[in-house]
């Protein structure tokens, strides 16, 4: 647990300051008195903030640091494929061009799927993949391969 937990906290050092232009994080291991089971909190301060809770960060933030967790384990032992269910859906415009730029590094190692209705990830996308229902109760999947396309 603990070399994992390091190597976690490396990883988390590296992506949230990508991910956040700027900015710590880390974690760390807690023992709640009231309940003595240990856990693990987020601590984070976001470029130009102060050290806060997860609790006073924005929706876009808790997305993203969540977000950055998510790819801080990858990266650990990093699999050939990673699937992210519209993880970019809570993100506005400047927080969505860097996680599709980190998303675009990491794809140099591993592919990635990202399900998403944001138009900025999917111009991002080397090839796109729609389901779309030309009758009732029968789906079509149609793809576009963006980098061909262009």
């Amino acid at each position: 647990f603990q070399t994992t937990f390091e190597a976690a906290n490396e990883k988390l050092a590296e992506v949230f300051p990508k991910l956040f232009a700027g900015g710590k994080a880390r974690l760390e291991l807690t023992t709640p008195e009231e309940s003595g089971e240990p856990g693990v909190e987020i601590v984070v301060q976001p470029g130009g903030k102060k050290l806060q809770s997860l609790t006073l960060l924005s929706g876009g933030e808790k997305a993203l640091t969540a977000v950055s967790l998510i790819l801080s384990l990858f990266l650990i032992r990093p699999t050939p494929f990673c699937l992210l269910d519209e993880v970019d859906a809570p993100l506005d415009e400047a927080n969505i061009g860097r996680f599709n730029q980190v998303v675009r590094e990491m794809a140099t190692s591993s592919q990635f799927v990202l399900i998403t209705h944001n138009r900025r990830t999917m111009e991002a996308a080397d090839t796109l993949y729609g389901i779309t229902m030309e009758q009732a109760g029968v789906s079509k999947v149609v793809s576009v391969r963006l980098r061909e396309a262009a």
